[in-house]
């Protein structure tokens, strides 16, 4: 089983993404599974193999301890912890190769709490997992927008500790001039002229992050599909190194 987590900015189009590479991998004859770990979600496009809110509802917390919407989610996640036997039970029962896992919007939950990385590892146990890093294209179009998302990017991977590929969602909002501009921002000097006067620490800290990306994020549409081949190439090659995954039913040689 290999294990896809996505995450990103409220908004980001996380739930939306999950649907859309869920079918894409079955039109691909690929065997998917999903997950949903927002106990606060109303409606989802599609029925999760593993819906957290059966053991968990953030509005019934919220309601029982009098909080906040954002307080309710956290301790919402604390108590699923608690029942990490059951729902690991539970998810080793689901028999695919692709398990696409969407996360809350609340993004400091796997930025900044220990709760997201414990949460990842129990679902992903000794498989296979990736980050995919959700960048909001609306967001991403701005400089300083873009910097600041790759800040977070860095610092979830950094807290998961998982491979992680960044992608620009929500790219059929974008006119081609400004997918073509955050695409050249790959390039260090291209984003520092953009970002305008900066101090030399900011200066510095840009030019290292830039310099340190794997690769430049990739565009997707979760309305027309534009990327997915990308994402799932990439996705491959840091899961199976680039091999498709092989099953009995598509290898007679298994």
């Amino acid at each position: 089983m290999y294990f896809i987590f996505f995450t990103g900015t409220a908004g980001a189009g996380k739930t939306t993404i999950v649907k859309e590479f869920r079918d894409y991998l079955i039109d691909q004859e690929m065997d998917v599974a999903t997950i949903n770990l927002d106990p606060a979600v109303e409606n989802l496009p599609y029925t999760p193999d593993f819906d957290v809110r059966d053991y968990v509802d953030a509005f019934e917390v919220m309601q029982r301890y009098q909080l906040g919407p954002n307080t309710s989610l956290i301790v919402s996640i604390d108590l699923v912890l608690s029942k990490a036997g059951e729902i690991k039970k539970e998810i080793d029962e689901i028999e695919a190769n692709y398990v696409l896992v969407d996360t809350p919007g609340q993004v400091e939950l796997f930025a900044y709490r220990d709760t997201g990385r414990l949460i990842s590892s129990l679902i992903a146990g000794e498989n296979r997992a990736v980050n995919v890093f959700l960048m909001d294209s609306f967001l991403a179009k701005e400089a300083r927008s873009y910097v600041s998302l790759l800040l977070l990017s860095s610092a979830i991977k950094f807290r998961l500790n998982l491979p992680q590929v960044n992608v620009l969602s929500k790219a059929d909002l974008l006119s081609e001039k400004e997918l073509e501009n955050i695409k050249s921002w790959g390039e260090g000097e291209k984003i520092v002229d953009d970002l305008g006067t900066i101090d030399e620490y900011s200066f510095e800290l840009v030019k290292t992050i830039v310099e340190n990306l794997d690769s430049p994020p990739i565009p997707v549409s979760s309305v027309t599909d534009f990327g997915f081949d990308e994402l799932y190439a990439e996705v491959q090659k840091v899961l199976a190194g680039g091999e498709d995954y092989l099953t009995e039913e598509n290898n007679p040689r298994i």
